[in-house]
């Protein structure tokens, strides 16, 4: 039986949980289960306000509303990233600027994202790879500099850190994935997270389809009515059911993927000594949330013989991102010249297989499987 790149785990409460949100009678959006999300990332990580969303792509799509992306805006990010990250600002106009990643980690190269501000530049985008942060004070300072809106793609950074502080609580805003792959799933699903007061009221209205609905529940107003732009961005109860169930689990989540990535790690770290292969650079200012292991081969061929070599064991390991500057959609309209490291990235990363129920025997034999490719 092949090994499989990913295998969602269950913590034995989400039917639990479900079922409960049935018997109360609302399994529409914003319920019981939504609120006790909302809840656990704004006491837990500080956060100033939360809105759970179907997808990670609907927390962006409702960040552009809110950051009112017009036609012309520019908006720079990481080439090496998911589609989600730029589609919802190309829906509304916005020309993207695709940076760098850096020499020794696939994350946006600062220094290159700085050089391509112009006037017309009004979000930085920065994408925590991995769970491992970007430099966030640099990052702020940039955005300080030059009057930006700054947003963090926190997709795979759920409980990762920067200096102490948890991703998702510097930018403007953030947004975080609950897909099937990522540490806590749901399914589907996302999160908003809005750390400027400033937006938090539009933001009531735009995840409630434009709609005062919030502040007629609360009594604050007299009529239920279409006020503004908007969208049908709240999952349903029984998602939000699921996913509660889920980080009630987390803290055993997060240790018992970390210990399958330290003991990846502790396996290949002969291979890289030997400079057959690079593993992942961690950073001292950041933690590591477990959610990626993956290797660097030593070219595009030698990647794609290795990954043949590891299906043929019967282990499911990919590749990741196809750098969006040279996506069938977008490369004619790059104009940033060559992006040398994030194809690098592109040409050599192997994710290798990561989920709670992988056992230290399976990393063993997976390893082993590596170290008979190199003999």
């Amino acid at each position: 039986m092949k090994i499989p790149f990913n295998k969602p785990w269950f913590t034995g409460k989400e039917i639990q949980n479900i079922t409960s949100a049935a018997a109360f009678g609302h399994i529409s959006g914003n319920g019981l289960y939504t609120k006790k999300c909302h809840e656990f990332f704004e006491n837990n990580y500080g956060f100033h306000r939360t809105f759970l969303t179907t997808s990670c792509t609907d927390a962006f799509e409702m960040a552009t509303i809110l950051m009112d992306i017009k036609e012309g805006d520019e908006v720079i990010m990481p080439s090496f990233t998911f589609v989600s990250t730029t589609s919802p600002f190309i829906l509304r106009g916005a020309n993207i600027k695709f940076a760098d990643s850096l020499p020794d980690h696939p994350n946006i190269d600062l220094d290159h994202a700085e050089k391509l501000i112009t006037e017309k530049t009004k979000v930085l985008v920065v994408m925590h790879y991995g769970g491992v942060a970007v430099d966030m004070d640099k990052a702020v300072s940039i955005c300080n500099k030059y009057n930006l809106i700054l947003f963090e793609d926190a997709a795979h950074s759920i409980d990762s850190y920067y200096r102490g502080k948890p991703l998702g609580s510097f930018g403007h805003f953030a947004a975080f994935s609950f897909h099937e792959t990522k540490n806590i799933s749901s399914g589907e699903g996302g999160l908003l997270v809005i750390n400027d007061p400033a937006y938090v009221k539009r933001a009531e209205i735009v995840w409630e389809k434009g709609t005062n609905r919030a502040a007629f529940t609360r009594g604050d107003v007299e009529k239920y009515e279409w006020v503004d732009l908007g969208a049908s961005y709240a999952p349903s109860e029984m998602i939000a059911a699921f996913l509660y169930a889920q980080l009630s689990m987390i803290t055993d989540i997060q240790q018992t993927r970390i210990q399958i990535w330290n003991h990846y790690l502790e396996n290949l770290k002969p291979l890289a000594n030997k400079g057959l292969i690079n593993v992942i650079n961690i950073p001292d200012f950041t933690t590591n949330n477990g959610h990626v292991f993956y290797l660097i081969a030593k070219d595009k061929k030698q990647r794609n013989d290795l990954l043949d070599y590891l299906n043929k064991n019967m282990i499911h390991a990919v590749f990741h991102y196809i750098p969006l500057h040279l996506s069938p959609y977008y490369k004619e309209k790059h104009s940033g010249g060559e992006l040398i490291n994030a194809v690098r990235f592109a040409d050599t990363l192997i994710r290798l297989p990561l989920f709670y129920e992988l056992t230290p025997e399976v990393v063993d034999m997976i390893c082993d499987v590596i170290k008979d490719y190199f003999e």
